[in-house]
């Protein structure tokens, strides 16, 4: 998998993602480590919408992935409805070392399928791993929330980089292959029906499971 700018080719595919969970839990910083390399000690909490384009390309295709971070405050979340509009992919963050972020993944998770499409493909990280000194989160706990939820789940690190290009890839390459399963099922049903789409019958690709094998699912493209 490589990355490039944004000054490169143009792309053959756009994925919205969200970052969301409680405020200070990571979220800027998950974004500038993968997005520039960056990583800000004495970072200040976001203050409405940003968000960075990062280009990948998974098999000769180049994805533009579009990165929405947002306040995780609640008096600046009347963006919510806009922010979640269009997106395909979500990074649900939590801060290993405060267990009140990880209690919040519930309500969040009910955010996102109350906004955008239930088969979003979906990450659970912990982020911050390398305090584990002060952790507060089991990674067993974690894993467990995320298998009952039918997301995926990795721990990250934006201070060291540990598993942040390897977070934001997951859901990119799953966003992908969802995408490409519904493309190969149309065209496998145009070849075997070829007069439906010239009689105007409508042809239905069926969504893929959310919880399937612990995967996130993908809204239409």
């Amino acid at each position: 998998m490589a990355f490039h700018s944004e000054d490169d080719k143009s792309e053959d595919y756009l994925f919205k993602i969200v970052l969301i969970g409680d405020s200070a839990v990571g979220k800027s910083n998950l974004l500038a480590r993968f997005a520039r390399d960056e990583f800000y000690p004495n970072s200040k909490s976001t203050i409405g919408v940003e968000f960075q384009t990062q280009k990948i390309d998974i098999n000769g295709k180049e994805i533009k992935a579009q990165i929405w971070d947002t306040a995780g405050q609640e008096r600046f979340r009347a963006v919510t409805s806009a922010y979640y509009r269009g997106a395909v992919g979500a990074l649900l963050v939590y801060d290993i070392s405060r267990k009140q972020t990880f209690h919040s993944i519930g309500r969040w998770l009910n955010e996102l399928h109350t906004h955008s499409d239930m088969n979003v493909v979906t990450i659970l990280v912990g982020n911050k791993s390398d305090l584990k000194d002060i952790r507060e989160v089991p990674t067993a706990e974690g894993k467990a929330l995320a298998e009952a939820q039918g997301l995926f789940f990795m721990e990250t690190s934006a201070l060291d980089s540990s598993n942040v290009a390897a977070a934001f890839e997951t859901v990119v390459k799953e966003i992908y292959n969802i995408l490409s399963r519904k493309v190969m099922s149309s065209q496998e049903l145009n070849k075997q029906d070829p007069a439906s789409l010239s009689n105007g019958k409508k042809v239905v690709i069926p969504s893929e499971a959310q919880g399937e094998a612990k995967k996130g699912g993908c809204c239409s493209a």
